[in-house]
């Protein structure tokens, strides 16, 4: 049993390798031609280029080239966007995904360490939860505000304020700490996905929202599905607190990376007038089709508790596994998740997002009441590769629909507001799974969540059914 489990080990981090090649798509197929017509030979990777007045300087070559027109970027011949936006693309999606590993490597620790201080379930529950009310909380704010000022600034700051955080959470010493220390957390935590999804939404062309939007997915999923592989081998190895300065460390090199590699990003709307971020959000609450994506999305994350924050309690009451192996169910789950987000991105722009949405949604809910029936390791392990798929089939849907959305109310402000209701799931997921399990047990919680992420989200595609995005003003 233990070699078989070794085993599987390495074949889950050959599967991380895999996974995160696919985030060197675009520097594998980046070409630059100063001409739609005319395609020049492959060149080294955009990053490793310095930019100039008029061109670019090679630093392999002690070279530089000028160029008469905008750079552009054909991939694989058929699209081409900005040698800027390639840059920018690639460098926040490498970006993402470190800060993200950082954040998986805390996932299978945090709970145990918690518990270690006393916490019992309805105290975990309030852990997480401050995290998602600070975050909830600033996501409108800090989305709205980057539609006006820019968006590096903001995942600079928040990059900055994840380092912190794992250097001071190994200090704490009670469960007080720790809910001050994951509120702050949540603070720096608004400032960074939502941001980067804004980004990605304003580079993504029509027609092509789920793609651009499963590339992201990619970086997020990598990341946090590799980190808890890695946190629980440092955590076997040298202790909790080890996994915590490996989050403040890799934090600092994504922080690196945004603020010296990463080019400002030219904003298109310049004295367009944006809607502040409360009539915006009641403009959003009164349009069915909006409404209806943040429900989908805010039920969809519910069960986000249970299956992350729970399931390290579960694995050691029911099988006494190892930290190891509690990081390979969820890292098998991302990564899974990771993979899939490119084909399900592209099927979401070709076909019905609602009837995607609805066959995701129906798999998730199936796989929470089936968790209380697990009976062995590997049982719960293949329940978490097809909750994988499922979430594979849901991600890449509604971030089309938000990006659809957002060239209405400005893409920061919808994918805010977007994330804030990711974090209105997670609060209601954390607090209602803390509560059953206390009332219930482990088992009941996972059927009741179950229950209510299918009721709630069969609500939410009704809403979607026979709805239409806003129309795209046509380009001057």
């Amino acid at each position: 049993m233990i070699r078989q489990r070794k085993g599987f080990f390495v074949s889950a981090l050959r599967l991380m390798i895999e996974v995160s090649a696919r985030m060197c798509y675009f520097y594998k197929n980046l070409q630059v031609d100063t001409a739609p017509s005319v395609i020049s030979p492959r060149l080294p990777k955009a990053s490793h280029f310095t930019a100039l007045s008029h061109g670019f300087f090679c630093p392999w070559t002690q070279t530089s080239f000028s160029v008469s027109a905008p750079p552009l970027i054909r991939i694989r011949g058929k699209r081409t966007i900005s040698t800027m936006q390639g840059h920018l693309l690639v460098t926040l999606l490498l970006s993402v995904f470190i800060a993200l590993l950082g954040i998986g490597i805390i996932v299978p620790v945090m709970p145990v360490f918690a518990a270690s201080l006393g916490a019992g379930g309805l105290a975990l529950g309030l852990i997480i939860a401050a995290f998602s009310i600070t975050r909830g909380i600033f996501q409108p704010i800090v989305g709205n505000l980057s539609d006006r000022w820019g968006r590096k600034m903001f995942l600079v700051c928040g990059l900055l304020v994840y380092a912190l955080v794992g250097l001071v959470m190994p200090e704490a010493t009670s469960v007080i700490n720790l809910i001050v220390i994951r509120a702050f957390h949540g603070v720096g935590s608004a400032m960074i996905v939502p941001v980067a999804m804004a980004c990605v939404s304003d580079m993504a062309p029509v027609g092509q929202e789920g793609r651009y939007m499963g590339m992201l997915n990619i970086a997020i999923f990598t990341g946090i599905g590799s980190g808890p592989l890695l946190g629980g081998f440092f955590t076997d190895l040298w202790g909790m607190a080890a996994a915590f300065y490996a989050m403040a460390g890799l934090s600092c090199l994504a922080l690196m990376l945004v603020l010296f590699q990463m080019p400002m990003m030219e904003r298109k709307d310049r004295g367009v007038h944006r809607m502040g971020i409360f009539e915006a959000l009641r403009s959003m609450l009164s349009r069915r089709r909006t409404g209806g994506i943040l429900l989908a999305r805010m039920a969809t994350m519910i069960i986000m508790v249970p299956t992350m924050a729970f399931l390290p309690l579960l694995m050691h009451q029911w099988f006494g596994s190892s930290g190891m192996e509690i990081g390979m169910v969820i890292a098998c789950r991302t990564l899974v998740n990771a993979l899939l987000q490119t084909p399900f991105g592209r099927l979401a722009d070709r076909r019905d997002k609602s009837g995607l949405l609805l066959i995701g949604c129906l798999v998730i809910s199936a796989v929470m009441c089936l968790v209380p029936l697990a009976s062995s390791f590997w049982f719960l392990l293949g329940l978490f590769i097809l909750l994988g798929v499922g979430e594979a089939m849901i991600w890449p849907t509604l971030g089309a629909y938000a990006t659809e959305e957002g060239r209405q109310y400005g893409q920061g402000t919808m994918m805010g507001v977007f994330s804030l209701a990711m974090s209105v799931g997670v609060l209601c997921g954390s607090l209602g799974a803390g509560f059953t399990m206390d009332l219930f047990g482990l088992h009941w919680s996972f059927f009741i969540i179950g229950i209510l992420v299918l009721g709630l989200t069969m609500i939410a595609v009704g809403l979607l059914r026979g709805t239409s995005a806003y129309a795209v003003p046509a380009a001057d």
